[in-house]
């Protein structure tokens, strides 16, 4: 049975390809996380690797065990997860662990929720080594990160996106904004599109910009899944507009209050979503503390003048502010990426 710490380079790697295999499955599993495990077998060679089905299907560690077969028996279970130890859609993956012989289960981040937590304790019980901790910070901000959030809060996790320029703008003085970002930045978002459950946009962005929302190739081809688009705000909106198309399904909730929309998309099981709304929306999401992530595109670009990216956001001073942590700053095309956490006031 391979041997380590939190710190073996063997066991970051089996982690890192079961990072990998759960990137591939995230925004096909809500309301399940997106969970990948790697089984190696007692000499550390990598026999089996799975990520969780579709709901009703196999988890991970079930997909990952059948890969392996008969080379699982003692040997190590590398999990993005805590294994579950309860009984819903599909058996405890617990169970299948146990059943398939393996001496040592490696997992990055416990499970947070109640009902499913536990399958270290068991597995403890049962004889077999538990190591946590392995890669968790690169689990917490990969795909699991708005599934975590869900499980300690029964709410979506939202991701605040938007495009601007150095100066903040995200139009032109006289409302131009196409194309502010890069093409990079632009197919980037596409894929982001793809992943989550739902994109969230004000009917006056609907009105002034007429948006599809869908995810596409850079030619314009649909990408292979599309997320529901939600269109918050009161009064008409002209039943022609592009994002009333049959290109995805579309919620128009004839509300301005960003509780009760977070409401509505926990009820139908939205885990993960993205606000791409115009500034007054962002707004009123950062006001009401439901933006739990920023993710800015900033291209090399000076406007002068046009509308800022975000408008009131109930702060009225300095002491105010809403402080964010940066997690990361990237190159995408010319633009640069920011990844950020707003932090509790």
């Amino acid at each position: 049975m391979v041997r380590g710490t939190a710190e073996d380079p063997l066991l970051a790697a089996a982690m890192d390809t079961a990072i990998a295999a759960s990137v591939a499955v995230h925004g096909t599993t809500s309301p399940n996380p997106p969970v990948g495990c790697v089984v190696l077998d007692a000499a550390g060679e990598q026999v089996g690797v799975g990520a969780t089905q579709p709901p009703g299907g196999p988890h991970a560690e079930v997909v990952a065990l059948g890969a392996a077969g008969d080379r699982a028996r003692g040997g190590t279970a590398v999990v993005t997860l805590e294994p579950c130890a309860h009984q819903g859609r599909t058996p405890p993956c617990t169970g299948a662990l146990l059943a398939a012989g393996v001496a040592r289960v490696v997992y990055a981040v416990s499970d947070p929720n109640e009902q499913a937590a536990g399958g270290a304790e068991r597995l403890r019980a049962a004889g077999v080594e538990v190591l946590a901790g392995v890669r968790a910070e690169a689990v917490r901000r990969g795909p699991l990160r708005a599934w975590l959030h869900w499980a300690r809060t029964g709410t979506p996790h939202v991701t605040w996106k938007f495009a601007a320029s150095l100066d903040g703008r995200v139009a032109a003085a006289d409302g131009t904004s196409r194309w502010i970002s890069s093409a990079a930045s632009r197919a980037e978002v596409h894929q982001l599109r793809r992943r989550v459950d739902a994109i969230v946009v004000g009917r006056n962005t609907v009105l002034v910009d007429d948006p599809q929302l869908t995810a596409r190739e850079p030619d314009g081809t649909p990408l292979d899944r599309q997320p529901l688009r939600v269109v918050v705000g009161t009064g008409a909106i002209p039943g022609d507009r592009k994002v009333f198309d049959d290109a995805a399904p579309t919620l128009w909730l004839r509300t301005r209050d960003p509780r009760a929309v977070l409401a509505e998309l926990a009820a139908r099981d939205a885990v993960d979503v993205l606000l791409e709304g115009g500034p007054r929306l962002a707004g009123a999401f950062l006001a009401a503390g439901g933006v739990h992530r920023v993710l800015a595109y900033l291209a090399p670009t000076l406007l002068g003048a046009g509308p800022a990216a975000l408008a009131d956001a109930g702060v009225s001073t300095i002491a105010e502010a809403l402080r964010c942590e940066v997690e990361d700053v990237t190159l995408s095309g010319g633009d640069i990426r920011v990844s950020a956490v707003p932090t509790p006031r």
